[in-house]
């Protein structure tokens, strides 16, 4: 776990690659690491190391060789393995389509927001024998958010503050009426990814967050009213050279020990556990050991 004491934290960065990211350039002193979780396997091996001298855990969301889609993602497993690791920060980065004309392909999107449309995937820790209600009103770490969208700005990425990422299913993409429906409701990008990815990082009282790379204007675009796997990959590629230098960049911003996160993520179990100590399910209980070590140890 990191070094920390009651006043100061020693940040650990881990980074999330979605699609087209299965590695990071630039680890010293790296090697890939297996890491078991009570919740299964994750979705790779961790790649550990040092980026200008802060350690830094990057997993491939969707393994290396891209093996995975989205509903078969393991992602109680993915968040655990980094809490396990001893992160503090969670970066994600991934692929997503445009849902506005001013979010071209090639845009990066900081986003603030999320609307879970996901169905078929686990999305808690906790359970029958453990209840707990955090809050996600603020899914996103501003801390985070700040330092992302300060290193993209100084890099010359082309990039937004604040937006509404809508999570789907998946693994097909929209329907046109679908798309109209998301625009309708003020969204900025569609994926398939970020939840309950954001949620279960919020239980284990990681700071997170997104930065969404628009590699598509969804089916709603008059002039790409269909989105193919060509279309998406060629942007997809450029994307990800971009945001390698975006985590060069945003890391050694991170590097100064912290105390407390001021939005309150690394304390979000504070008060959400509801269960009674003496009806808790031991078994759970010892699940919960890395994500909610701090509250139930």
């Amino acid at each position: 776990m990191p070094e920390q004491t009651t006043d100061t934290i020693q940040p650990v960065i881990g980074i999330i690659g979605g699609s087209g990211l299965y590695d990071i350039e630039g680890l010293e002193d790296k090697t890939w690491r297996r890491v078991h979780t009570p919740w299964g396997e994750p979705s790779d091996d961790l790649l550990e190391g040092t980026l200008g001298g802060v350690r830094c855990v990057f997993l491939p969301r969707h393994g290396r060789g891209h093996r995975l889609s989205p509903s078969n993602l393991n992602y109680r497993a993915n968040i655990d393995a980094l809490k396990r690791a001893g992160c503090t920060e969670v970066i994600s980065l991934s692929a997503v389509g445009s849902l506005k004309a001013e979010l071209p392909p090639g845009h990066f999107v900081v986003v603030d927001q999320f609307i879970d449309r996901s169905f078929a995937r686990e999305k808690s820790f906790f359970s029958e024998g453990c209840v707990a209600h955090v809050s996600v009103a603020h899914p996103v770490c501003a801390r985070l958010g700040d330092a992302l969208e300060s290193s993209a700005r100084w890099l010359g990425l082309p990039v937004t503050r604040g937006g509404t990422y809508l999570v789907m299913e998946g693994p097909q993409f929209s329907t046109k009426a679908e798309s109209e429906l998301y625009r309708s409701w003020g969204c900025s990008v569609i994926g398939m990814t970020n939840m309950p990815e954001a949620k279960l990082a919020r239980e284990a009282e990681l700071c997170y967050a997104t930065v969404a790379m628009v590699t598509d204007f969804d089916c709603w675009h008059p002039e790409h009213d269909a989105v193919t796997v060509d279309m998406v990959v060629k942007v997809l590629f450029a994307n990800a050279d971009r945001a390698r230098a975006l985590v060069k960049a945003v890391v050694p911003a991170l590097q100064v020990p912290r105390g407390i996160c001021a939005a309150g993520c690394d304390r979000a179990l504070e008060y959400a556990i509801i269960t009674a100590p003496e009806k808790r399910d031991p078994d759970l209980i010892a699940k919960l050991d890395a994500v909610a070590g701090r509250m139930l140890g």
